[in-house]
């Protein structure tokens, strides 16, 4: 309930603070803390996320120049950028990355019913990672080349909500098919990749798992036709094949028959081919399935932008993911308000007006565009009369 509670406040509360705390309790995390608990780390964290800090003086004059509202907001003491440093340094990750995948349950059940753009009712999951470069003198240990760091960050994303399910932050030498060996399949779940994971024999374990697979052949792939459904070819697909993998090491890594799609997009003139273990789906299901993957790479092209994990706030392996994955629980939880406050506005819209509103003392729902949200009548006010009658 708003009762003169500060924006930021009143998103805070959203969260499920009971759980983080038997989190931290779990991992010992508060063990010798005297002023900034993980919980004060978070909330400073994801402050810095919310305004765009570039820096630990950033933050730290920031919160200072608010200093009469730092209470309200949930912060007990004065933040100092060494305090924060220590924070960053000491304050183990696996707590944000356990309270990252809660959230991301939490968001998951309130998108479960949203469509995607293909009517299916399978978990569609689109696959993919992206690399963050780094200075190699300040984090030399993500050593990717001889002269320059990075991490990579692999994500499983469920199409249903744009919604992150997993996430594996590495050095940037990992190959993307390597995450197959660390995924947990889902039996009826739908995968879709680039050909980044062409790998048949870790796409035979996921056909076995029972799951299916959606991703795009390379042009040296040896195969014999072994069927050929009819198709319409104004619809932009020219063939619809059943194969079978010829090559030595393929046919022993795959023995069993896969579906092969050429499909030329009418759009862009460009020809693809796609393979895929389901041959139940139309094909031009299965080619929309692979334009929607199109989602995660837009996924990552939005937090680059609109969250800090480009620039981080420590050099150690510990403030880099500690910092993406309160990044990626500020992402959820944003999309968790907008989806229980019933808000339409674009999550860049949200981020935007909170940016510059967090100080603010109204209700959330007034916060934002098109809000039509009035004070129910009976709610008690902090505001004194001036006069008396």
């Amino acid at each position: 309930m708003y009762i003169g509670k500060t924006l930021f406040a009143q998103l805070m509360d959203f969260l499920p603070w009971k759980t983080f705390h038997r989190i931290v309790a779990r991992h010992d995390g508060d063990r010798s803390v005297k002023s900034m608990t993980c919980a004060d780390h978070f909330r400073v964290m994801a402050f810095a996320q919310l305004t765009y800090r570039e820096s630990l003086r950033d933050i730290e004059v920031c919160l200072s120049a608010q200093s009469a509202k730092l209470y309200h907001m949930g912060f007990r003491h004065q933040i100092k950028r060494s305090t924060l440093a220590d924070a960053n340094e000491a304050r183990d990750w696996h707590i944000y990355a356990e309270f990252a995948q809660r959230l991301i349950a939490q968001a998951r059940n309130l998108y479960a019913g949203d469509s995607f753009g293909v009517e299916l009712e399978n978990t569609t999951y689109a696959l993919d990672s992206t690399t963050i470069d780094l200075c190699l003198s300040l984090f030399p240990w993500a050593l990717f080349r001889t002269t320059k760091s990075a991490v990579k960050m692999h994500t499983l994303l469920d199409l249903r909500g744009n919604i992150p399910t997993f996430i594996h932050i590495s050095d940037g030498k990992l190959g993307d098919v390597n995450v197959l060996d660390i995924l947990v399949l889902e039996a009826g779940a739908i995968y879709v990749m680039d050909r980044g994971y062409l790998d048949f024999a870790r796409l035979y374990l996921m056909h076995q798992a029972q799951a299916f697979f959606v991703t795009r052949t390379k042009s040296n792939t040896r195969f014999r036709r072994i069927y050929s459904a009819p198709v319409d070819r104004s619809t932009g697909i020219i063939c619809d094949q059943t194969i079978e993998l010829t090559g030595t090491l393929s046919h022993k890594d795959y023995p069993e028959y896969l579906r092969r799609i050429r499909f030329k997009d009418p759009e862009t003139g460009k020809t693809l081919v796609f393979l895929a273990n389901n041959f139940t789906f139309p094909a031009a299901t299965i080619c929309a399935l692979y334009k929607r993957r199109w989602q995660v790479e837009l996924f990552f092209k939005w937090i680059k932008q609109h969250l800090r994990i480009k620039k981080f706030y420590g050099n150690s392996e510990n403030a880099v993911k500690s910092q993406i994955w309160i990044a990626m629980s500020v992402y959820v939880l944003i999309a968790i308000v907008k989806k229980r406050l019933n808000l339409e506005a674009s999550l860049y819209t949200l981020l935007q007006i909170l940016s510059l509103t967090l100080f603010e003392k109204m209700p959330l729902q007034q916060a934002f565009p098109g809000g039509d949200y009035k004070i129910p009548e009976g709610i008690p006010c902090n505001q004194l009369n001036l006069f008396a009658f």
